[in-house]
């Protein structure tokens, strides 16, 4: 009974026509019975958008492909009070998947990939964000967002997170967790995010954390970086900061100015104490990769 329900669902919902027009693919109506929201969206090629939305629906979905462009899966389930929404996209053919796999590698003046997928969200639900990226770009604006989690996995993509007017996260962050293998992340404002723990793993791309707005809450940040390139913007003086780093001889380890080694694989600022309170505390791991400290 339940598969013929998301059957009918979808099929109402794809109505794109042939000329690539854009139109609402998917939609998830506000529920009474829900009072907050885990959307789990992976995406195996083009470039997909995340943005507040002013209208009731938790979730609108829209782009400019046609329904024989692409395939999906879709589910919506109510569950413990939570809506529970799943949607894989995959828009190309294997054809399509391995000519973008050579661009990103020998590079070329053809556009890898033109289609895309934007994803609005309501302003006043909570939301737990489970994003999955294969190829293509994706770009998160959460500003005024209720973001309670964040998980963001990309594999090849270059991915983007915001908070392009300035308005905090509405809700505390339990975890900000981002991982990047062959593409690449940038995470501005990050505090804004209102998240006191921030998990990064960096395999062979690259990341780029902006904490260089002085900070809502105490950030922990843990990270991992392979043979890849972790870049972290540090705030203005007044905000302690600390560094402990596990390093080996293969890897390239480059501080800022402000930071001080203060024991042994261990540095902070002239503002951190022990009893630093809001302050900014990085344990991180390098193994043949390089961690970049900067000074916006």
């Amino acid at each position: 009974m339940w598969r013929t329900v998301v059957l009918i669902f979808v099929g109402k919902l794809c109505v794109v026509d042939s000329i690539g027009q854009v139109r609402k693919q998917f939609t998830v109506d506000r529920n009474e019975a829900c009072n907050k929201v885990e959307l789990s969206l992976k995406a195996k090629t083009g470039n997909c958008f995340i943005r507040p939305s002013q209208t009731s629906e938790v979730l609108n979905i829209y782009s400019n492909q046609s329904i024989e462009e692409y395939s999906h899966t879709f589910s919506n389930e109510v569950k413990d009070k939570t809506c529970m929404v799943k949607l894989e996209l995959d828009c190309e053919s294997q054809r399509g998947i391995g000519r973008n796999i050579s661009y990103r590698v020998f590079g070329g003046n053809e556009r890898p990939n033109d289609k895309f997928w934007k994803v609005y969200l309501a302003e006043n639900m909570p939301y737990s964000l489970d994003l999955d990226y294969g190829l293509g770009n994706a770009n998160l604006d959460l500003a005024g967002l209720s973001v309670s989690k964040l998980k963001i996995n990309t594999g090849s993509a270059d991915v983007k997170v915001s908070y392009s007017t300035g308005e905090m996260n509405k809700v505390d962050m339990d975890t900000f967790f981002i991982k990047v293998d062959m593409g690449s992340l940038t995470a501005r404002q990050l505090n804004l995010t209102r998240s006191k723990l921030v998990l990064a793993d960096v395999g062979f791309g690259n990341m780029l954390l902006d904490f260089s707005d002085k900070p809502s809450v105490s950030h922990r940040i843990k990270g991992s970086v392979g043979a890849g390139t972790l870049i972290v913007y540090l705030p203005a003086k007044e905000v302690p900061v600390i560094v402990h780093v596990t390093d080996s001889w293969l890897c390239s380890l480059s501080l800022s100015r402000s930071l001080k080694k203060i024991n042994s694989n261990t540095f902070a600022n002239a503002a951190y104490t022990k009893d630093s309170k809001d302050a900014l505390t990085f344990d991180l791991d390098v193994s043949m990769g390089k961690i970049i400290f900067k000074e916006h």
